[in-house]
């Protein structure tokens, strides 16, 4: 396998189309599928290459990266895929699928595809941070193995955090999502309270400034509230599909505030804002306390 290897790009949405605009910035030939093929169509005049099925865009990579949906999507994707894939790629999951899904994904390549290397790699990061390459992998899998993956990695991303066997990474995105979910819920509560005191987002800010709490994170976060336009970084159905992921894999922890969260945001999802960023829960909540 050279240096540089073929790529492939199962699911060209926000994530997936801009590590496949970066791989092919970075010099790596590279082809992609999208269920719409309409997503990737901006990105061939650079060089990608836009395949009419899964198993089309497999068929030539050393590298087949996955970033899809959900757990469904992803499980129906690579089983059609798999049986097109060259002997000894390595494949990729990156989406947040859950603890079920990818364990049932690394039995299925164990016994029907053992020349593939199955790596675990769901990402830290959102929509602008991936198109800029700032996301941080969070990979577990046979490194050794899949050594020639690496460059692959360094196209998209700041870094790469390696955890251990195939497995570990789903478990700890779970958990860095649940973190950030928790401190997405308790900001827009606290601005909604510094609203209702006569402070604004910027006078909240300017306090958490310069000190511990100041999460760069949330001041983003506090200007969509400030704005109040909520383009989303990551949709709020997605932040609560992960939410419900993480309270069905963590079945011996005590987990209230996510419970809570769950019920909050399945009421906001349901009331028509789950299509915007995750922080317009702070409109959500406003809104219901008048």
């Amino acid at each position: 396998m050279t240096q540089r290897p073929t790529v492939a790009v199962l699911g060209l949405g926000a994530m997936g189309h801009a590590f496949a605009a970066n791989l092919v910035k970075n010099g790596f030939t590279t082809s992609g599928w999208n269920r719409t093929k309409a997503r990737g169509e901006d990105l061939q005049g650079a060089g990608l290459k836009l395949a009419d099925s899964p198993e089309q865009a497999v068929e030539q990579a050393d590298v087949v990266i996955a970033m899809l949906a959900d757990a469904q999507t992803t499980e129906s994707v690579l089983a059609q895929a798999q049986g097109s894939m060259k002997n000894g790629a390595i494949v990729v999951q990156m989406g947040t699928i859950g603890v079920e899904s990818t364990e049932k994904l690394i039995a299925t390549f164990q016994q029907q595809r053992p020349d593939v290397v199955f790596l675990d790699a769901p990402v830290s990061g959102t929509k602008t941070p991936a198109e800029n390459a700032q996301i941080v992998v969070l990979a577990s899998g046979d490194r050794q193995r899949a050594a020639a993956v690496e460059p692959v990695f360094a196209a998209i991303s700041k870094g790469t955090k390696w955890l251990g066997e195939a497995g570990a990474a789903s478990k700890m995105k779970l958990v860095v999502n649940a973190w950030l979910i928790s401190m997405v819920q308790g900001l827009s509560e606290s601005t909604q309270m510094a609203k209702e005191f006569g402070f604004t987002p910027d006078d909240l800010w300017s306090v958490l400034d310069g000190g511990p709490l100041a999460v760069p994170y949330v001041k983003g976060k506090l200007e969509m509230m400030k704005e109040g336009t909520y383009d989303p970084q990551m949709h709020l159905t997605w932040a609560l599909k992960d939410v419900n992921l993480a309270l069905a894999a963590a079945k011996n922890s005590e987990l209230p505030g996510l419970n809570l969260i769950s019920d909050v945001w399945q009421d906001a999802v349901d009331a028509g804002y789950g299509e915007k960023d995750l922080s317009v829960v702070y409109r959500y909540l406003s809104e219901k306390s008048g």
